[in-house]
């Protein structure tokens, strides 16, 4: 019985140390490494704007917005963000199939390899970068670039809570499947 309140309180102090590291070592926003495309999943505050502005910078050449809701239409997406015909034509794909970061993840692989990209630019917000480039790494192959360029936020200790328990999920799944 003594084993088994050790292990338990291991376990404890294994996931409270894991969930401090969490939410000190958010990840950060990346410097001006160039890459074929950059992709955005949706959800979050300024995600969509960091990825426009590293197309405007040129850093990347293409942009996917993965998981936009199947009623928004190409014009009401320009016209939120202020993006130009020309710029949509050529540079701005929007992705309906995804509903979730695993199937951003999914989404991204097949409009990855459809395009020829060797390397991108995944741009996500801070608390949610670690998950979303978890589900990325499983479902690109592995000689695809990945530069993981985070938003920065002020998420709550809710949602920062919440967060870590799906990376968790997300991690152990990742052990049994793709």
């Amino acid at each position: 019985m003594k084993a088994i309140r050790y292990l338990l309180a291991g376990l404890v102090m294994v996931w409270a140390l894991g969930f401090l590291w969490f939410v000190v070592a958010l990840p950060q926003p990346a410097g001006d490494m160039r890459t074929d495309a950059v992709i955005v999943p949706t959800g979050g505050a300024g995600r969509i704007a960091q990825g426009l502005d590293v197309l405007d910078q040129g850093l990347a050449d293409r942009m996917l917005v993965t998981g936009v809701d199947p009623e928004v239409t190409p014009d009401e997406f320009a016209a939120e963000f202020e993006v130009g015909e020309a710029r949509m034509d050529c540079c701005v794909t929007l992705g309906f199939a995804a509903v979730d970061t695993r199937g951003n993840a999914a989404e991204t692989a097949r409009w990855v390899e459809r395009n020829a990209v060797r390397s991108l630019r995944l741009v996500t917000t801070d608390w949610h970068m670690r998950r979303a480039a978890g589900e990325l790494d499983r479902a690109l192959p592995a000689d695809i670039r990945v530069i993981r360029d985070a938003v920065p936020s002020e998420p709550s200790l809710a949602s920062l809570f919440l967060e870590y328990h799906k990376l968790i999920a997300s991690s152990v799944a990742g052990l049994f499947d793709y």
